[in-house]
């Protein structure tokens, strides 16, 4: 029985120094990025030793992931499907933008340091692309619709974190202005309904 106990207790602490290790490169992807972010760093805010790092994190994908799944759990990124029973098109586009701006609003350090690194760091460039790729296609797939190429474009600008932190951060935008803006551009960019 004291084996069992013991074999319990370890499997929980490691599980905690793991918890540990993930959200202490979470902080600092969202300080730093996760290009910039190195082990001996992760370890150190972590408590941990490098070989107990590598343990329990062999390659910096498994790390990425891991990094990834907390973030999504802790917020995960609005859901696209409730979006369709909204028929009207621009109140739709409207409780779309508002809910992605809102969560990029919560989640703007990690997502500008994420954002940057993917354009450069290959490791982070696949990462995004799979856990935000399938999320942005659902997006574009519930507010696209028949809009065409210039609505599609406008669409994407308006979903993308560069674009709400031009508009919210550079020009200093409330979220519910940029929201506004944004909705106007994609259905300006769409042209009038069709007859």
């Amino acid at each position: 029985m004291k084996r069992t106990y013991a074999l319990g207790k370890r499997a929980e602490q490691q599980a905690q120094t793991r918890q540990r290790i993930v959200e202490a490169a979470v902080d600092l992807h969202g300080t730093v990025g996760p290009a910039q972010t190195t082990v001996t760093m992760i370890a150190e805010r972590a408590g941990v030793q490098r070989h107990t790092f590598y343990k329990h994190f062999p390659d910096e994908r498994s790390l990425l992931m891991a990094c990834s799944g907390l973030a999504a759990e802790r917020d995960p990124m609005p859901e696209a499907e409730p979006w369709r029973a909204i028929e009207d098109r621009e109140e739709r586009l409207r409780t779309a933008l508002s809910e992605v701006y809102a969560w990029y609003g919560r989640n703007a350090g990690l997502m500008s340091c994420v954002t940057r690194d993917a354009q450069s760091h290959a490791p982070t460039r696949e990462i995004v692309e799979l856990r935000r790729g399938p999320v942005v296609a659902a997006y574009a797939e519930v507010l696209g619709g028949n809009c065409g190429p210039l609505g599609l474009a406008a669409l994407r600008l308006a979903l993308s974190f560069p674009g709400w932190s031009t508009l919210v951060g550079e020009a200093g935008l409330s979220q519910e202005d940029a929201v506004k803006v944004m909705v106007r551009a994609v259905l300006a960019a769409e042209g009038p309904p069709a007859a």
